[in-house]
């Protein structure tokens, strides 16, 4: 399970805010946020397993999240790494041309101003997404999910208060209440399966990006912390 929030074009000073929770199998091999050695412009953390990641940018211009749709019969091991779909956009602004061949997935691309929300389940759709505050986390599209539903007012309450603290954010995100009966928290702290870190990514609008990434162990506690700077171009900005 994963959240995220994203605030486009909905504040003064910011293009794009972004803010979400990775929740994984803490046995689960990843690496933390980095700006990968390959040529391919991807700053990202990246999974171990499949090789692909979760959510990042690139210097291209380009940015990228994508969480699974809750499926009772779990992932499918024959079909697609989901993870590939962030690094293939991130890299060459590639999307799928057969969604299908993926497991249920939820993803967001943007790419300057413009911005795809795209997700295969109940079928696949692709939908343009214009200025305001918008979600996802592991229901289909439009579907509710209260923590998704919480961190987007979250978000909101940020962008109109003060929207210049990135660690009001993670902090935001590192939130354990339970304010719906039988919900789940934004963080979750669970020794198995949890929030593996925090990410969040501003981009102002001049193009002047940071990505900061929290991370947390299977007690929940943060291990580290790391920070990047980014510029995307300026013709996109």
């Amino acid at each position: 399970m994963c959240v995220v929030a994203i605030g486009l074009e909905a504040h003064p000073h910011w293009q794009l805010v972004v803010a979400g929770n990775r929740d994984e199998f803490h046995s689960r091999a990843s690496a933390p946020l980095v700006r990968w050695d390959d040529g391919s412009g991807i700053i990202a953390g990246r999974d171990l397993v499949s090789g692909g990641s979760w959510m990042g940018v690139s210097d291209a211009g380009r940015l990228a999240v994508v969480t699974n749709i809750r499926n009772a019969d779990g992932p499918d091991p024959d079909k697609l790494s989901r993870g590939a779909l962030v690094t293939d956009w991130l890299a060459h602004g590639a999307l799928p041309y057969d969604a299908s061949g993926y497991n249920p997935f939820n993803l967001f691309v943007a790419e300057g101003r413009a911005a795809t929300y795209l997700a295969n389940r109940p079928q696949p759709s692709r939908t343009p997404l214009g200025a305001g505050i918008h979600g996802f986390s592991n229901a289909i599209p439009n579907g509710h999910w209260p923590r998704k539903d919480r961190l987007i007012q979250e978000l909101g309450y940020w962008l109109g208060r003060t929207g210049d603290c990135a660690n009001a954010l993670l902090n935001l995100l590192g939130d354990e209440s339970v304010p719906d009966p039988g919900g789940l928290p934004i963080f979750i702290r669970n020794p198995v399966y949890g929030t593996r870190c925090s990410t969040v990514i501003l981009v102002d609008a001049m193009g002047k990006g940071r990505i900061i990434e929290r991370r947390y162990d299977t007690k929940g506690d943060t291990t580290g912390e790391t920070t990047l700077d980014f510029r995307w171009p300026a013709k996109q900005a």
